[in-house]
């Protein structure tokens, strides 16, 4: 018996000794709300509570905003970075910001999830499709549907000047909508209103300001479950989808710790938390939320972040020239 058991203690000594070893302190950059990035980071700690992770969380473009001081006075903070969108990875991509993680184990996802070069990682699904009020008469299950007159000035949606998603969204539906920006153009004849985030689109539908709105699945979703009077739908073309990826800055001070952070995040662990959390879980083996469909009966539209980072300015320029802003 002392044969058998001696080896197993021995080959367990340096897995153990390597997360008990992961010790200092590690910053997160993220535009997680605060209970889901707390949340995460204590899943995190529970296995390795040698590191001491603190966070900073704000909307995307300021997070951006905040690493761009930082970089131009050569004190960038953060080690690890999990926001909102993978077009905004591919920029610090491009600008060398990053620090690739060649040894994550990515082999349970599909191709395409991740960056190839691993620069980034996927950890969530989160799709936009169109939200209404259980008041209005007309029900929509498709992005055409939005631009018919029972849907006539009552359509709210977020403006690709203001939200990363929803510039996503618009790259998106116009790559893969016939017409491409006519289809914006009619949603601007159609009387449609884009203005704010996520958040403002959730208030008014709910609300009955508007009785339509474009907005990120887990809102209305999440709403609907504590009793609001409105309904989320899968558009039957397809959903546009940023994925919050999480990615090591080139500059940490941590790099043994960061990794561990993605890898923990790409676990089927730390994704069944993403499930906890009421999101869909970039893991294909991990189960949807309740009040989603199955995932077969979600189609994402196809999407390339390195093309939408190329024309990002072109394409806000047009959105600004179609809804006057």
């Amino acid at each position: 018996m002392k044969r058998i058991i001696l080896p197993m203690l021995v080959a367990l000594v340096p897995a153990l000794a390597q997360a008990q070893g992961l010790s200092g302190n590690l910053v997160l950059y993220t535009s997680q709300p605060n209970t889901d990035a707390q949340q995460t980071i204590d899943a995190f700690k529970a296995k390795h509570p040698g590191v001491n992770v603190t966070f900073v969380r704000d909307g995307t473009p300021k997070i951006l905003a905040k690493l761009s001081a930082e970089f131009e006075a050569g004190q960038p903070q953060a080690d690890v970075l999990l926001i909102a969108d993978s077009v905004t990875m591919e920029g610090l991509k491009k600008e060398g910001r990053l620090l690739a993680h060649e040894k994550a184990d990515t082999s349970a996802y599909p191709a395409g999830t991740h960056d190839p070069q691993k620069f980034w990682f996927a950890t969530k699904l989160i799709t936009t499709g169109i939200a209404y009020n259980t008041k209005a008469g007309f029900k929509p299950n498709s992005w055409a549907d939005l631009t018919k007159p029972e849907v006539k000035g009552q359509l709210v949606m977020p403006s690709p000047l203001t939200s990363g998603a929803a510039l996503i969204h618009a790259a998106t539906l116009t790559g893969n909508l016939e017409g491409g920006w006519k289809y914006y153009e009619a949603l601007k004849d159609n009387e449609a209103v884009a203005g704010g985030g996520n958040g403002d689109v959730l208030k008014q539908v709910a609300g009955g300001q508007k009785l339509y709105g474009v907005i990120v699945d887990f809102m209305p979703i999440r709403e609907k479950a504590k009793g609001a009077p409105i309904e989320f739908v899968f558009p039957k073309e397809g959903v546009s989808a940023v994925s919050e990826p999480i990615a090591i800055l080139k500059t940490t001070k941590n790099a043994d710790a960061a990794r561990a952070f993605v890898d923990f995040l790409l676990s089927k662990e730390g994704q069944e938390l993403a499930l906890k959390q009421g999101y869909i879980a970039a893991h294909p083996a991990v189960a949807l939320p309740a009040g989603y469909p199955s995932r077969d009966q979600i189609k994402v539209m196809g999407f390339d972040a390195a093309k939408a980072l190329a024309n990002e300015t072109e394409n806000k320029a047009t959105f600004a020239d179609i809804f006057g802003q």
